[in-house]
């Protein structure tokens, strides 16, 4: 005897397993998995007209399938009523159902989620506890978490970061920003973010720029309002960041570190054990003698380095040559500081030219590996971003599965 949750129709049958392929565009998991399926109900073509069943605070969205066939309304539950890909959600829903054998046209009515269910989504979303954690310090994460630091601002940190996230998600990775410069945030400018992540209560979902999960400070202050405040406050944002935020299973997460050894590196250092750190320099001496110090702070923190990227390196000329604008050999001096300081190989990752586009491209929030992924700078980074991505996960922070005896 078939049970009441069992279709008995064959095209409501292959209507909800269509269903199942389409994926939530904020929390990339699919809506039959996230309880945001509320209903399917299959008509004769005769009945298209008539208007289907919607839930609280339901809003109704038609789309006509291909060819003749019977009328579907697919009753789906938003998780909040603003949420900004409303209509990539119903587009995705339509062209799914449409596409359905025997499945003549598509109504989508929308509604919303009850509290009681974005609490059971909360609780579903972090593996059963409602309680906000911090995935990547959990014993079992396999996120790589890489800090990118820098001895003094003005090197080019945030445009290595912003490029280094967008090349590790062409190569098929799943990447996260968090933009933890508080003071001097602007990773949402570079990345071409210009919304506040959908808050479903107490949990946030991040915008999704060029395939990167990113959140910033600088999402949630007036456009020329600086952040002040002092060091508990800024720890708690981190912390909250970390943990507040819906980030899903990353492959890895990217921290923008502010310049120096401050509160937030020692906070990086707290609230992720096993985060590693990559150190950006320019070639210039200044630079570089600051950029150990930004380094070696991991001799206290007991964090890895992985490497240095040497920032700036030089400007290519018309007839070939390199005109050295800030001097040379920066970035190889501070790796070999560091690998002499810290006992253990820190390698120069690679050394990126001076080059309008990549100033450009921070501008317009298109990074320049995919605005001019053939240039000289965008290939570096590339070739950064697949030593990272190649990189193993330590075992620091990992449970062996071993009990004393």
């Amino acid at each position: 005897m078939t049970s009441p949750s069992e279709p008995t129709d064959p095209v409501e049958t292959r209507v909800r397993a269509a269903l199942a392929g389409v994926v939530d565009p904020e929390i990339r998991r699919p809506i039959t998995d996230l309880g945001m399926l509320r209903s399917i109900e299959v008509r004769d073509a005769a009945d298209a007209g008539e208007p289907g069943a919607a839930g609280p605070g339901a809003a109704g969205t038609g789309a006509a399938g291909p060819g003749e066939g019977r009328h579907v309304v697919v009753g789906v539950d938003l998780t909040v009523a603003s949420c900004p890909m409303r209509d990539t959600l119903v587009n995705d829903v339509a062209a799914a159902v449409a596409a359905v054998p025997g499945v003549g046209s598509v109504a989508v009515e929308l509604g919303v989620m009850t509290p009681e269910q974005r609490q059971s989504l909360r609780s579903r979303l972090r593996g059963g506890s409602g309680d906000p954690v911090i995935p990547f310090s959990q014993p079992g994460s396999l996120t790589k978490v890489y800090a990118i630091a820098s001895g003094k601002g003005g090197v080019g940190k945030s445009s290595v970061t912003a490029n280094l996230a967008v090349a590790l998600a062409a190569e098929g990775l799943s990447v996260g920003v968090l933009d933890a410069d508080i003071y001097g945030f602007s990773i949402p400018r570079m990345l071409g973010v210009t919304r506040q992540p959908t808050r479903v209560d107490s949990m946030l979902l991040p915008p999704i720029a060029h395939g990167v999960k990113v959140v910033s400070i600088g999402m949630f202050v007036p456009e020329g309002q600086p952040v002040v405040w002092r060091g508990p406050m800024l720890h708690r944002a981190l912390e909250q960041f970390l943990a507040d935020v819906f980030w899903g299973d990353l492959d890895v997460l990217l921290l923008d570190l502010p310049p120096g050894t401050g509160d937030i590196a020692i906070s990086v250092a707290q609230l992720l054990p096993g985060s590693e750190i990559v150190v950006v320099t320019t070639p210039q001496a200044a630079a570089a003698e600051v950029a150990e110090r930004a380094g070696s702070v991991a001799i206290q923190t007991s964090q890895g380095v992985v490497g240095v990227v040497e920032n700036m390196s030089w400007l290519e000329q018309p007839d070939g040559s390199r005109l050295h604008v800030f001097g040379s050999g920066g970035g190889e001096r501070v790796a070999k500081r560091l690998t002499t300081l810290l006992g253990s190989d820190v390698p120069l990752l690679g050394q990126v030219p001076l080059d309008v586009a990549v100033r450009e491209g921070g501008d317009a929030g298109l990074p320049v590996v995919l605005a001019d992924p053939d240039s000289a700078a965008a290939k570096v980074l590339q070739e950064v971003a697949r030593a990272l991505a190649g990189r193993r996960r330590g075992l620091a922070g990992r449970s062996l599965g071993i009990s004393p005896v």
